[in-house]
């Protein structure tokens, strides 16, 4: 078998990402700021292995070629490489510092969910154009969620009005209520799921709402079976990083756990952005723990043709005590097409968004590149950084200036303040942007120690919810445990 490109590196020079959703939107922005952010912060020797999921061959090929686009356009132009590798700087040892693989993935569809963790776990991954030989991935350094849908079908422009006219331009834009969402949201066929077959377990699953599954509980299942490879065997080691997008407008408001997947009257993406946001900063909490720890043991080895994976490689695997760290992070307010617009709409769209930032909003990033600010930040920044700021209780937002230059940024979660803590905003030291009370929500109030248990409480039944569908659909397609 032919060895990869960066076969001679030690397995300290080497990071391996995975970013779902990455051929579109957000995940374009993310792929290339982790191109752009590695070469300019790793050593000459480390080598990234960026690995983009798509839902076909053909959108694989396609990503695969538009980041080495984007690598060679990078290492041929930038300044930054030349000031930083001096007058010898040759562009060709920046870009044979990268490599594009790609698998394809449908979050919807929670077979192909199992099949590409098998894949990565347990065989090879390829190249779609062909110039990187098939290889094994020893391990994931990061998995980025990125992809997801919006469940919008437009707006409601009478309430356009009535908040803009209350609140002004940034607030209205910043944390919108006329977005409508679609009348009734879209359920996944259960038996298209099971892939025709009765379910294993003799129990018909629970249904799940489309939306609800493309942007939470299809990565949920996700991180769960990629344990293997985010895993690690001591503590020495740097732990693997799980990395969920969410959105600045996820309020409490937006999620009713009568109607948890909001199948029925609640606002599909908010709602599903709220779940995140509770999972993510009530992952390692004592009240919580006992729910979660349950989900962080890793699933045993599994396949059709299990036998074939029945060696002392894969039993390594699963012999990793130490469990990834969970993030949160969002765009920002970005123009992409996930928000249904006709042509004439989307560029008045797009210059609004410009001129909510001319405005002094921190929050519109509007284009892709910006916006993924945050999530690469928390993809490559030095492992103690994070733990010095207790970064896994904080959900990060990418903020930019007025000229447009990004950073990440703190950002407050309804029930949870910054930091999971009562603060005052306005005694905060951060400098511009970076404020807690830059770009503050109109009505945000002080955390109180009873709302802040409210959270928690509401971080445990996301859990329990969220472990019920796991464990159900995991007996139902017969992912039985060895």
């Amino acid at each position: 078998m032919p060895s990869p490109p960066w076969a001679g590196a030690s397995s300290d020079n080497l990071y391996f990402v995975l970013i779902t959703g990455a051929n579109s939107g957000v995940g374009v922005g993310i792929g290339q700021r982790l191109i752009d952010d590695f070469l300019s912060s790793r050593p000459p020797s480390s080598h990234l292995i960026l690995i983009p999921t798509t839902r076909s061959k053909a959108k694989s090929a396609d990503t695969v070629l538009a980041l080495r686009e984007h690598l060679h356009h990078f290492a041929h132009t930038s300044k930054w490489l030349e000031t930083l590798w001096g007058p010898n700087y040759d562009p060709q040892t920046s870009i044979s510092r990268v490599h594009v693989l790609s698998v394809q993935l449908d979050l919807c569809d929670l077979r192909s969910i199992y099949a590409v963790a098998d894949q990565l776990i347990h065989g090879e991954v390829s190249d779609p154009t062909g110039v990187i030989p098939d290889v094994r991935i020893p391990r994931l350094d990061a998995a980025l969620f990125n992809a997801g849908l919006g469940g919008w079908e437009g707006l409601n422009w009478p309430e356009f009005a009535r908040q803009f006219f209350t609140l002004g331009l940034v607030q209205s834009t910043t944390y919108p209520s006329f977005k409508k969402a679609l009348p009734e949201a879209a359920v996944l066929d259960s038996q298209k799921l099971l892939g025709g077959e009765s379910p294993k377990s003799g129990a018909s699953p629970p249904a799940l709402a489309e939306v609800f599954c493309a942007n939470t509980f299809g990565h949920y299942v996700l991180a769960h079976e990629l344990l293997p490879l985010l895993s690690r065997a001591n503590a020495s080691e740097a732990p693997g990083r799980v990395v969920w997008t969410s959105s600045i407008d996820a309020g409490h408001d937006h999620l009713d756990f009568k109607d948890f997947q909001a199948s029925r009257y609640m606002a599909p993406y908010e709602s599903s952005k709220r779940i995140t946001d509770l999972i993510v900063l009530t992952a390692d909490l004592p009240s919580v723990q006992d729910v979660s720890a349950r989900y962080f043991a890793s699933p045993s080895s599994f396949s059709s043709s299990s036998s074939d994976y029945d060696d002392d490689d894969e039993k390594e695997k699963e012999k990793k005590p130490v469990k990834p760290r969970f993030y949160v992070s969002h765009p920002g307010i970005v123009c992409t097409p996930m928000f249904p617009l006709n042509w004439f709409l989307y560029f008045w769209y797009w210059v609004v968004m410009h001129l909510s930032r001319l405005a002094g909003s921190p929050w519109h990033t509007v284009g892709v590149y910006p916006s993924a600010c945050a999530t690469a930040w928390l993809a490559l920044a030095d492992q103690h950084t994070l733990d010095t700021i207790n970064a896994q209780r904080i959900k990060w937002g990418s903020a930019v200036t007025r000229a447009g230059r990004a950073a990440p940024k703190k950002t407050e979660v309804e029930g949870w303040a910054w930091e999971g803590r009562a603060e005052d905003a306005e005694r905060d030291e951060a400098p511009g942007i970076l404020r807690k009370s830059v770009g503050r929500k109109w009505d945000a109030k002080t955390l109180t120690e009873e709302e802040k248990k409210a959270f928690e409480a509401d971080g445990r039944k996301c859990w329990e919810e969220l472990e019920r569908l796991r464990v159900a659909w995991e007996g139902a397609l017969g992912r039985r445990r060895k």
